[in-house]
Formats: C-alpha cells, structure tokens, sequence
C-alpha cells in the first residue's frame, strides 16, 4: 500500500518507509511502525533540508536566477531523479536562454506570450515535446509568480498544443515468432528477458531492476517494484552520469504480474546457476545491468532475427496489441501495463481496440444471420403427404 505523491509505502514487513530526495539525486530512507509516525519523521528531515524553499526566495531576482533557483530549490528534492532531468533540460536548453536573451529585470505577460509562441512555431520540435516545454514552464511559473498581481493573467498565456494520437511501434506476429526462436537459440542467456517482456509488457529499465526475489514460482507472479535508469549527475565530483535503482514511473506501475506458465520453465532454468535470491536477474549479480548495454544486446539480437529495428519500447506496445487481439479487456491490461489510469491505455492503443470493436460487430453480424436462418427453417411450412 502506498500513499499517492507522498513517497510513503507499507512494506510486506509490516512497517512503513518514507523517502526524501537528497540534493545529490540520492534517497534518503526512514522506517517507523505507523503512517503518522513515518509522515513526521519525514517532516523533520525535509525541514533540515539545505534547500527549503522560503518566502523570499524569488524576490528580487531576474528571470533567468528565478528559473535556476526553481530547479535547484524549488524541484529538486521533490521529484525522481529522472523526472528532474527531464525538466532540468526543458528549462536549461528553452526557457533560460530565452529570458537571457530578452534581458528584462522582471517576467511580463509579452515575453511569455513570445516565448510561448516562439516554442508552437518551432518546426523543428515534436507537437509532444513543444507541449512538454510549455507544461514545464507553467508549472514553474506557478511557483515563481504566486501571489504576485499578475500571477493569473501570466499563466493564462501559456496554453498547451493539442497532441492527436500517433501510431505506436509494434512487431507483427512473423516478426515477433522471429525474434523469439532468435532469442531461444541466443549465445548470452540474459536475451530470455526480452522474452519476459514479449508476455509481460514490463518497461527497460524494470527488467534491468527485476531480482530473483520478485519473482514467486509458487504463486506464478512476478513484482515490479523498482526501476534503473541512467542519469545526467548534478554533483560536482564524480562522472557526467550515474545508474539509479529507483521507483517505477507512477505509484501504479508497482505492481503484481501473473507468468505464463512457459516464462516460468525457462526462468527457472535460468536461475540454477545464480547463488542468490537478491542476485538481478539479468546480470546475475548484485549489481544491475545498465539499460544502455541492455539495448545493445536488444539491438544484436534484431539483427540475428533478420528484424526491423524498433525501439525497445515496441515490444511494451507489441504485448498490449497481442492482448487486446486476444480479448483482454481494458481494464485488466491497463493494470498489467501499470498505467496510471485507464484513459492512457484507451489514447495510446485506440487503433487495437477499433480493430477489436471491428471484430465484436463482425459477430454480432454472423450472430444475425445465423438467427435469422435459424428462424425462416422454423417456420418453413410443413411438408404433407398427397
């Protein structure tokens, strides 16, 4: 159980954890008995926080120092790690330039107004990442405007572009038969987690989280509790990037996936030769693979099936096509995906559940025609000896 953008959770040990992000994009962790008891504990470890955010932080500054101190101060220890560098692009590469080429002392509604329709004519963006840009802005501006005069005039500036559905990235069932007799004949073993994939619809970066330990061969399930991803550091010292084990994408995506029974065989083949349970599944140590070395092995093996090159991605799409062509109803999939809500599934798979409303009509179609044969033999006049 855990509480929705608290990062707080109950634990199967029966107590309960809460997270704090560290200004070098490390978690903090502290443990206690009960949710008001872990909920205070946490209060008093933000508070001692370097990085609390006070009343005057943002006054009198210039725009270009508001947006920095917002992605230092104001964002960086309450979102992941990996959610953080993607604003920390968006602001840093857009935004900021923007406001320093205008050099203006304060934010006015005509440079937002500019710079949100410099972003919507810019023929070189994506319509999805032009309204990625503009809803980080905006909700940067919330904070860094409120309770000022023109806090509501600003923000109604900065509308988001609609974004129509695009076509996902899926194998074909030739395709997909291809790359699973390529993987089953596969030199390096650790190939059988695309396979998992391929029945489970499970994101990159949570196979390379995945341990020996999420997966119960008893009860034929498998838990999805974390998630690696490599990361641009914000610290001084050290590389350029570092490999996180993390919280999956949403509070949704921790979830409990059921096996097919062939995943299982195989799995369990595999794990003979691994010493422990706390071992990953795909290094078979205590350390995870990192999700870019993993892709190049996704990549070989493309090539060793003689497929297309589709992006890891596309076999998350290609699993949830499979199970709506199967029947899978919306909800059930949506759960399995570990969606935030049912509403993504339905935008993101619309053109497989046309075709499987196509196929629901198709026999409601033959339904008729076989009632209606049915009926006319029924009432078919008797034949009568002369």
């Amino acid at each position: 159980m855990a509480r929705r953008g608290e990062n707080i959770y109950k634990r199967k040990d029966g107590r309960w954890e809460g997270r704090v992000l560290k200004a070098d994009g490390k978690y903090r962790y502290v443990y206690a008995k009960t949710y008001r008891e872990i909920k205070e504990k946490k209060r008093l470890l933000q508070e001692k926080s370097p990085f609390r955010i006070t009343k005057n932080t943002y006054e009198g500054k210039k725009p270009t120092e508001l947006f920095e101190i917002w992605l230092k101060e104001g964002l960086s220890e309450r979102v992941k790690p990996a959610t953080y560098e993607s604003y920390y692009r968006c602001i840093a590469k857009y935004v900021i330039p923007y406001f320093k080429e205008t050099k203006n002392a304060f934010i006015t509604g005509y440079q937002v107004d500019l710079f949100v329709k410099q972003i919507n004519n810019n023929t070189l963006l994506s319509e999805s990442y032009k309204r990625k840009i503009l809803s980080i802005f905006k909700t940067a501006l919330k904070e860094i405007m409120k309770g000022t005069p023109e806090y509501e005039q600003i923000l109604s500036l900065v509308t988001l572009p609609k974004v129509s559905g695009t076509a996902v990235q899926v194998f074909s069932l030739k395709e997909q038969r291809l790359v699973e007799n390529a993987i089953l004949n596969f030199q390096d073993k650790m190939a059988l987690g695309i396979l998992l994939c391929f029945y489970t619809g499970i994101r990159l970066g949570e196979i390379c989280a995945l341990k020996w330990e999420d997966i119960d061969f008893e009860a034929g399930t498998m838990s999805i509790t974390k998630t690696v991803a490599r990361i641009k550091s914000y610290r001084e010292q050290g590389g350029k990037t570092a490999l996180l084990v993390g919280m999956p994408k949403s509070q949704k995506s921790v979830r409990k996936i059921p096996l097919p029974g062939f995943v299982l065989k195989k799995s369990d083949e595999l794990k003979k030769a691994i010493p422990n349970e706390s071992c990953y599944v795909l290094s078979g140590s205590d350390a995870p693979i990192d999700p870019r070395t993993y892709q190049k092995l996704y990549k070989r093996v493309l090539k060793s099936a003689g497929v297309k090159y589709r992006k890891f991605h596309a076999i998350r799409h290609t699993f949830a096509t499979r199970a709506l062509e199967l029947g899978v109803d919306i909800k059930t999939l949506s759960e399995i995906l570990g969606h935030s809500n049912v509403s993504i599934t339905l935008n993101i798979y619309t053109h497989s559940l046309y075709e499987q409303k196509k196929r629901a009509i198709d026999k409601l179609n033959e339904m008729y025609i076989t009632h209606t044969k049915t009926a006319l033999f029924a009432v078919a006049s008797p034949v009568t000896a002369s």
